[in-house]
C-alpha cells in the first residue's frame, strides 16, 4: 500500500510531527537524502517541524547534523522538549523519585527477573544486572536502583525483562502500575519506557503547538510503535509507516510507506507540493 492518493489529501497542515527509528529512520540505515531534502523545505516554508521520539537528548545530535539542524524534538516519549537549533534542553517533566521508586517495586514484586534503569537530564544509569543493548560502558552509575534514582532529574524509567517481549511485559506492567505512571515501548525486546503520569509524545507535542497558536487539527504525524499512538491519536492527521506494530496499524487509516522507500517524504513532497 503507498500513501493517501490526491483524492483523500488533507488541507496543507501548519506542524509536521514525526517519530524517527522506523518511520524516518530504517531500523538498519540513516536518514536519507530525500527525507532530509523534503523536511528542510517543509521548515523552508514556515511549516515547523517536530521529531517526536523515545530518543535520549545524548542520541539527537546525528539528527541535527543529518538534518542541517532542522525543527525541534520532542525526546524521551515527551518527558524532554530538545531544540535542535541550538542543541539543549528547552524543558523537561521528570518522574518523581517517590513515584519512580514505587513503580519499581511493584514491577519487581510482580516480575521478580526485571531489571531497571534510568535517563536522566545528564546521562544513563543502571543496576548492574541490566543488560544495555546501547550505550555499552557509557553509564554514568551502576548501581542499584534506589542509588542510581534520586540524583538528577528522572525523564525515563527504563524496565528490562530478558524473557519476555515487549508487549507481554507491557501488559503484565499495566496491571500492577495501573496509572501510577505512563508505560509504553518501542523495541520488540522486553524494554518498557516509564514516564510521569500525562507525560507522552502528545502532551509535550501538544504544549509546542499551543506555544505556536496551531491546533492538532492542524497537524500531520507520522509514527509506527505503541510509544507513538497518543501523539497519532492526537494529530489532526495521521499515517502509519507500512511494517509498524499491529495496535499502530489498528489504530490509524492512514498509510506512508516504509522508511526505506522515504515513505514520510512521499507524503510530505504530495501535502506541500514539493
Amino acid at each position: 500500500m503507498t500513501a493517501a492518493g490526491p483524492e483523500s489529501r488533507p488541507s496543507r497542515p501548519r506542524l509536521v510531527a514525526t517519530d524517527l527509528d522506523g518511520t524516518i529512520v530504517p531500523w538498519d540505515g540513516v536518514i536519507s537524502d530525500r527525507t532530509v531534502r523534503a523536511l528542510q523545505a517543509v521548515e523552508a516554508l514556515g511549516v515547523p517541524v517536530v521529531f517526536v521520539t523515545g530518543r535520549p537528548p545524548r542520541w539527537m545530535a546525528e539528527i541535527a547534523q543529518r538534518t542541517g539542524h532542522t525543527g525541534q524534538a520532542v525526546c524521551a516519549n515527551g518527558a524532554l522538549v530538545y531544540d535542535l537549533h541550538t542543541e539543549r534542553v528547552v524543558d523537561h517533566f521528570p518522574l518523581s523519585v517517590e513515584i519512580g521508586l514505587d513503580v519499581a517495586r511493584r514491577l519487581r514484586e510482580a516480575l521478580p527477573d526485571v531489571r531497571f534503569a534510568v535517563e536522566t537530564l545528564d546521562g544513563f544509569a543502571h543496576e548492574p544486572a541490566y543488560q544495555p543493548r546501547w550505550d555499552v560502558g557509557q553509564a554514568s552509575s551502576v548501581a542499584a536502583i534506589e542509588e542510581i534514582y534520586g540524583g538528577l532529574p528522572v525523564v525515563k524509567l527504563l524496565a528490562r525483562h530478558e524473557e519476555l517481549d515487549a508487549d507481554a511485559l507491557l501488559a503484565a506492567a499495566r496491571d500492577v502500575v495501573g496509572d501510577v505512571a505512563e508505560l509504553t515501548h518501542s523495541s520488540q525486546s522486553g524494554l518498557l519506557e516509564i514516564s510521569a503520569t500525562g507525560v507522552s509524545k502528545a502532551s509535550s507535542l501538544a504544549l509546542l503547538c499551543e506555544r505556536q497558536g496551531i491546533d492538532a487539527a492542524d497537524v500531520v504525524a507520522f509514527g509506527d510503535m505503541p510509544n507513538d499512538l497518543p501523539m497519532l491519536a492526537w494529530a489532526g492527521t495521521s499515517y502509519a509507516v507500512e511494517g509498524a506494530h499491529p495496535d499502530v496499524l489498528a489504530a490509524v487509516s492512514r498509510r506512508a510507506p516504509t522508511a526505506e522507500d522515504d515513505g514520510v517524504a512521499q507524503v510530505l513532497e504530495g501535502l506541500f507540493d514539493l
